[in-house]
Formats: C-alpha cells, structure tokens, sequence
C-alpha cells in the first residue's frame, strides 16, 4: 500500500491504496465520490469518465500510480450546484432514462465543449464514445448542442 495526495475537484485529498487500484475505485471507495460509476471495468462504455487535467479519461482502467499531481474532476467537481449548462441542458432535454451513464456523458461532453465549443453532429459522434444503453444518444446530441449555446 503506498498513501498518495491527490487534487480532486480542486481539494487536497488522500488514499492509501495498492498502486495499482483504479483511479474510480479510489475516488469511489476511498474518497466517498459516488457520482462516477463502474459500467464495463474494460474503458468501453464510459460510465467512469472523469476528467483529469481537462481531458475526459476512463477511471475504471487508470491506475492511481498514473494520477500523480494530475487535477482530477468529477461529476460533483463539475457544478456544485448542478448548474453547470450541460448538467441543465440534461434536464430540459429530458436526455436521462435510467441515467446510469449519465455523468460519465456529461463528464465526456464538459470535455469536447472545452476543446470545441460549437463541435457539429459529427465531431460530437467521434469524440463521444459512452455507451448508453438506454439509447439516449439523439438527446445527448441535443443536449449538448443546447448548452454549447450558453457556455
């Protein structure tokens, strides 16, 4: 076990761990986040999806010895509030269904909308990866171009 110090949500928090858990494990075990959640374990489905130094990542397969001093951002990390404009556009969308993978999508689209505010149907295709089983994905489409206009 070694004890490392991390930057979670722009707070200092620590876990003692096997250096290879998973960075979803850690945050969900070990620091209490339970918004990311486990989906597939294999990085397919995205349910895990966090952002580590903006860019969208799949905790399920990071191990906690490739965080290092990485800036790590959850779904909590996202909006305290949950007013951030995708976590709005989700709900005036109406996009949830059983709403599993959820902050896994609107984790992966805080990251495209950051690199590229206006993407196109297609660029959201190619950069959205997550699975959604409900097949909720048109209304993901929707929602993000929705919020795109309120960022």
């Amino acid at each position: 076990m070694s004890k490392y110090t991390l930057s979670v949500n722009g707070q200092t928090m620590t876990a003692e761990v096997d250096d290879d858990t998973p960075l979803l494990w850690v945050l969900r075990d070990h620091l209490n986040l339970l918004g990311t959640k486990f989906g597939c374990g294999v990085a397919q489905c995205g349910a895990c999806t966090v952002h580590m130094n903006g860019n969208a990542v799949r905790s399920c397969v990071l191990p906690i010895s490739a965080v290092s001093d990485n800036e790590i951002v959850t779904i909590e990390g996202l909006s305290e509030s949950g007013e951030h404009p995708l976590q709005k556009a989700w709900v005036e969308n109406d996009v949830s269904q059983c709403g599993y993978c959820q902050a896994g999508q609107i984790m992966a689209a805080a990251a495209l909308l950051t690199k590229n505010p206006k993407p196109t149907d297609q660029e959201i295709d190619r950069s959205i990866t997550n699975i959604c089983r409900c097949g909720t994905h048109v209304r993901i489409r929707k929602a993000i171009h929705s919020a795109s206009e309120k960022l």
